[in-house]
């Protein structure tokens, strides 16, 4: 967990920004990530030269060259403001800046430099710059849960600064949905609408908090490393984002794509994943020629919240799990694509379980009721009973505060979910319960729990009406000899 120390140096440096003329919390975030990245290089090599001078051999790794010194972390945070800006800024020392030998490091040091190429320094002057490398300096990240609470605590900052929020999901939902899917040694995991890599973090989070014996096997360090986690974005500064949020969670090789996932052209990724976790882009539409059409086979549709439910069961393996938030109307909305999408899930797989979840969920920056999907790729069916789960809190107050709160429903999903056998005698009236196909089947394929939730009504007893304006009449001759009673006390 991060400290109120380290928050308290991350919210300096917000501020720094902010007030040095930064406003954009994207930006603020990418060239923070920036000056993270190259305070790692001078680290990185640091720790190479330390190896070096044990063995007493040369430097097998050299990001900086001798010439380069000048370059190196180490060296500016310790030169003049107006100094230090001209080494980001001016190409100084062999043709480059601090900023362009931090663009052309390449894959020497993780998969965050291989995003670069769009990189651009947005610190505008000498003394927000020096400012903040000095209180970058200050923080102590030698660990890697150090350095991942530090960066996920920045993150966190996306969610309270307007309309930006939509790149991140909360992460007690991200670590819920971990938790039930449960992450296996042997799985490929991919999130094919990456963001910010929330869902990346969390499944390498749990592994290393659940399996840390895991680690010992070299096969599956490497397997870890390198070829477990997959991510697909568009937008390049997430892609930044993400790819560095991953190596400084530990994971330093992942596959990040810098593609559209539902894109023409993109069908070459099919049947690779054993494991996807996702929260995809709700309420957009895209032009059909633009669609990959082996998705539109699946789902003949423009809206993205279908499409992406289509490209993940292209992309799962067989016997692959999946984990997505959807919006409430892919539950139970009355369109053939609406319902085409439920079939071949109900049908040709097998859903697993539908959670509903409060609109305040995702508040201050959206109020959507959204629903968690639990499907396996099965390819010949295999659904039986559906277990739904009635999410009436999260932990934190459902308005714009999310301020953090007793009523929790999580710990209880989670037992519930790894115990359904338990679940069998439950009824339609409890928090959750299993549905048989067969009833979703006869009401259309309709997800929505209000749909078989059942509720118990009251009877309450109410006097006759001939007593009620009786009663009425008693009270206003009261009411009538009381006035009557204070004129006389006037007079």
């Amino acid at each position: 967990m991060i400290t109120g120390e380290l928050k308290a140096q991350v919210d300096k440096i917000w501020e720094s920004f902010w007030t040095g003329g930064v406003s954009n919390p994207l930006t603020v975030i990418e060239q923070f990530t920036y000056l993270l990245f190259i305070r790692r290089l001078d680290e990185t090599q640091l720790l190479e030269e330390k190896k070096a001078t044990m063995i007493k051999k040369p430097i097998s790794n050299v990001i900086f060259t001798e010439a380069q010194s000048e370059l190196r972390w180490s060296s500016f945070k310790n030169k003049e403001p107006q100094a230090m800006f001209d080494l980001f800024t001016k190409l100084t020392v062999d043709e480059l800046s601090v900023f362009e030998h931090m663009k052309q490091v390449g894959d020497k040091v993780g998969v965050f430099a291989q995003y670069m190429k769009g990189a651009t320094f947005m610190i505008p002057t000498p003394r927000l710059l020096d400012q903040v490398v000095q209180m970058i300096d200050k923080i102590k990240m030698d660990d890697r849960d150090t350095k991942g609470d530090v960066y996920e605590y920045l993150l966190s900052k996306i969610a309270t600064a307007g309309t930006n929020g939509q790149f991140r999901t909360p992460r007690h939902i991200i670590k819920m949905m971990v938790d039930m899917v449960q992450p296996k040694k042997e799985d490929t995991i991919c999130d094919p609408s990456a963001g910010t890599a929330g869902f990346l973090v969390s499944a390498g989070e749990y592994i290393h908090e659940k399996h840390p014996e895991w680690f010992h096997d070299k096969t599956f360090r490497e397997h870890y490393n390198s070829e477990m986690f997959t991510g697909v974005e568009f937008d390049n500064t997430m892609l930044r984002i993400g790819a560095m949020n991953l190596q400084l969670h530990g994971i330093e090789n992942p596959t990040l794509i810098g593609k559209d996932a539902l894109s023409e052209g993109n069908g070459d990724i099919r049947e690779q994943f054993s494991l996807i976790l996702a929260n995809p882009p709700f309420k957009g539409s895209l032009d059909f020629d633009s669609v990959e059409s082996s998705i539109l086979k699946v789902v003949n549709t423009k809206k993205t919240e279908l499409l992406f439910l289509g490209l993940m069961l292209r992309m799962l393996k067989t016997g692959g799990r999946c984990s997505v938030i959807v919006p409430d109307g892919v539950l139970f909305g009355s369109s053939n694509a609406h319902k085409q999408i439920r079939k071949e899930i109900i049908e040709n797989h097998k859903l697993d379980a539908v959670i509903s979840m409060p609109s305040g969920v995702f508040k201050p920056y959206a109020g959507v009721s959204t629903a968690v999907l639990f499907f396996t790729k099965t390819g010949t069916g295999g659904t039986d009973d559906v277990w739904f789960y009635d999410m009436q809190a999260d932990g934190y107050t459902l308005d714009d505060k999310r301020a953090e709160n007793k009523n929790n429903d999580i710990p209880d999903i989670l037992e519930r979910y790894h115990n359904l056998e338990n679940e069998t005698a439950r009824l339609r009236t409890d928090k959750s319960f299993l549905v048989p196909v067969a009833d979703i089947v006869a009401n259309d394929w309709d997800l929505s729990i209000n749909r078989y939730k059942e509720v118990v009504y009251e009877e309450v007893s109410y006097l006759a009406p001939t007593t009620i304006i009786a009663e009425i009449k008693e009270l206003n001759s009261e009411r009538d000899n009381a006035l009557l009673i204070l004129e006389k006390l006037l007079k």
